[in-house]
């Protein structure tokens, strides 16, 4: 961890809301998906959210996860376990422009600090879910484990028309925008003339 020191006041509050979104069933999850898709020699994190930081942190894991998706070009060419902090933070950053490369959208993806020094593990996971939906989406054969882990995003569905179809459409009055059916004037007096109401005894 770097050396912060404890948070007071408004921060405390901050920062124990952020705390309260991290999921530790998501947390299983991503744990049994990172294992089954980079294999076994990603070892396991001790459970609870620290164990789940200190495993991901050095970058090494995230460095495997992310080139497990390509089957060749890996986006990131060396991961090297360090104990220099630059070295560590500059692997995450890595790990992170291959994720937007790969399709995670910017505001799906952490910062560097939400995972090395745990400011926002929740960002993490979201990230992490992120990754996982759309390399179920992809279909590509290089996602490992249950597809029912994630969600699938939405695909495209492009539908052509001829111009024949189009020119028919152009000729339906959709409902929304009313209808004539049924109109009636019954009922209705002439104009300028008051509605007569007589009372016969």
């Amino acid at each position: 961890m770097a050396n912060v020191g404890p948070s007071f006041g408004l921060s405390r509050e901050v920062q124990s809301k952020i705390d309260k979104k991290y999921d530790s069933e998501l947390e299983e999850r991503l744990v049994e998906w990172i294992v089954v898709q980079c294999g076994p020699g990603v070892g396991r994190p001790e459970p609870a959210k620290t164990g789940f930081q200190n495993w991901l942190k050095n970058g090494c894991v995230l460095g495997e996860l992310i080139n497990s998706l390509y089957p060749t070009n890996k986006p990131i060419k060396s991961i090297k376990t360090s104990s220099m902090v630059f070295k560590q933070m500059e692997q995450i950053a890595m790990f992170l422009k291959a994720a937007e490369n790969y399709g995670v959208t910017k505001t799906d993806i952490f910062q560097t600090v939400d995972l090395f020094e745990g400011k926002d593990m929740a960002a993490v996971q979201r990230t992490l879910m992120a990754l996982g939906n759309l390399a179920v989406t992809k279909s590509d054969g290089c996602y490992k484990g249950d597809p029912n882990w994630f969600h699938r995003k939405a695909q495209e569905n492009r539908r052509d028309f001829s111009e024949e179809q189009l020119t028919e459409g152009k000729n339906v009055i959709g409902l929304q925008m009313g209808t004539n059916r049924g109109a009636s004037q019954a009922g209705m007096t002439g104009y300028g003339r008051p509605r007569q109401i007589i009372n016969n005894p």
